[in-house]
């Protein structure tokens, strides 16, 4: 049986391959320590289970949800709230908001909703993966907007040539950002209103990290720009502020157009979300948020360990300011894969190399601080016992 060409076009999905490099080394019986995907290894707040324990016992919740793959109306009244009070954005939930089942889906249905063959998508490199594959499962053109340390992780706006922007349907940003832990300006997002305005370019910002912020930092939602509804939507995801990765809901929020064009490719694919989900949806967005600085205050924690054990190898490295990972560069830009296996094969830690998001991320590596206190302590004494061997790498 051959797969359909939009198949063969893919990259292998990071993530499935860093899987099966724990899953083979367990099975010969080595304590693999994984730092590689960002899963919060936190449990959901007992008042969210609650809530889905309760309505999972309505037998009205276990037919079709209510107003089905728009979500239902009082979850998307809870996104409205919450967008308010967090940042101060106005959104009507009757044609403003949409359920999502996580906010990868929503990557994939935004593209397939509004992408043409040939058209193209403008997609920042390193990237979280599905930006690419979202795009290649609608037919679209991938142009790539480098992601640089010297540009602080944003990309040139000014540097996307006219013709490609004039082909240009969608431009995916991701601000705070996987892999590299920036964070956007309001001046950025400003250009990119701009950009947008005149070349009638969607814009999609995706925001699943926009709670996991450090030191005071003011979380910022695209959404917060003035216009910023005229030209795109901003997605979200209770997965990240609440723990939650594993209940597969979030939201897209923003311009009224494409919700509308999001609600007619999703009603032709899926039949909505688990009313019981949506009501503890519900009780995460309007409840006690306390726990987003309890998990904070663990997140930075261990983010300090992770940042002082590496400065101690040899690396320069500065805290950063947003998300639970750390973007390192690998020893004399030493290719990402080969650091990846070295470290690996002395420690058996588990890392993503940067080139999976992307030929731009090439020479970095990414750490996931979404691992128990105790495993992490065990991950930098490991790192601490082959000091010399890293080092001996900045030499070469």
């Amino acid at each position: 049986m051959q797969q359909a060409q939009r198949l063969q076009k893919l990259p292998p999905y990071l993530f499935v391959e860093i899987r099966r490099k724990i899953d083979k080394a367990k099975a010969e019986g080595i304590d693999v320590l994984s730092l590689g995907v960002g899963d919060p290894d936190q449990p959901t707040p007992k008042h969210i289970i609650d809530e889905l324990c309760k309505t999972a016992y309505d037998a009205e919740n276990h037919r079709y949800p209510p107003q089905e793959e728009r979500g239902m109306k009082a979850f998307r009244q809870a996104v409205a709230k919450w967008y308010k009070d967090k940042h101060g954005v106005e959104l009507d939930p009757e044609k403003e908001i949409i359920a999502l089942i996580g906010s990868k889906e929503g990557i994939h249905h935004l593209a397939l909703s509004f992408v043409n063959p040939g058209d193209y998508v403008l997609v920042p490199n390193p990237a979280y993966t599905p930006y690419r594959s979202g795009t290649i499962f609608a037919g679209g053109e991938i142009y790539e907007m480098p992601l640089l340390e010297e540009n602080g992780f944003l990309p040139k706006i000014e540097d996307i040539p006219s013709d490609i922007a004039k082909k240009s349907k969608v431009m995916f940003l991701n601000y705070p950002n996987n892999p590299t832990g920036a964070l956007a300006t309001p001046e950025f997002f400003e250009k990119v209103v701009d950009f947008a305005k005149n070349y009638d370019i969607i814009i999609c910002n995706d925001g699943a990290y926009t709670e996991i912020v450090y030191e005071g930092v003011k979380p910022l939602s695209f959404l917060e720009i003035p216009s910023a509804k005229e030209v795109g939507v901003e997605l979200n995801s209770l997965s990240k502020p609440y723990n939650m990765t594993g209940w597969r809901i979030g939201m897209m929020s923003g311009n009224a157009d494409i919700i509308v064009g999001m609600s007619a490719s999703k009603s032709n694919t899926d039949s909505g979300i688990f009313a019981p989900v949506q009501y503890a949806g519900i009780k995460a967005l309007t409840g006690p948020q306390d726990n987003i600085a309890k998990m904070m205050e663990i997140y930075k924690r261990r983010r300090d360990l992770v940042v002082d054990t590496f400065n101690k190898m040899g690396w320069s490295l500065e805290k950063p300011q947003a998300t639970f990972y750390v973007w390192l560069p690998t020893p004399s830009r030493m290719k990402s894969m080969d650091f990846a296996d070295f470290l690996f094969e002395k420690t058996a830690i588990v890392v993503s190399a940067g080139v999976g998001y992307g030929a731009y991320g090439e020479g970095y590596f990414r750490i996931s601080l979404t691992i128990s206190d105790d495993r992490l302590d065990e991950a930098m004494q490991r790192i601490g016992n082959v000091k010399e061997e890293l080092s001996s790498l900045f030499n070469k």
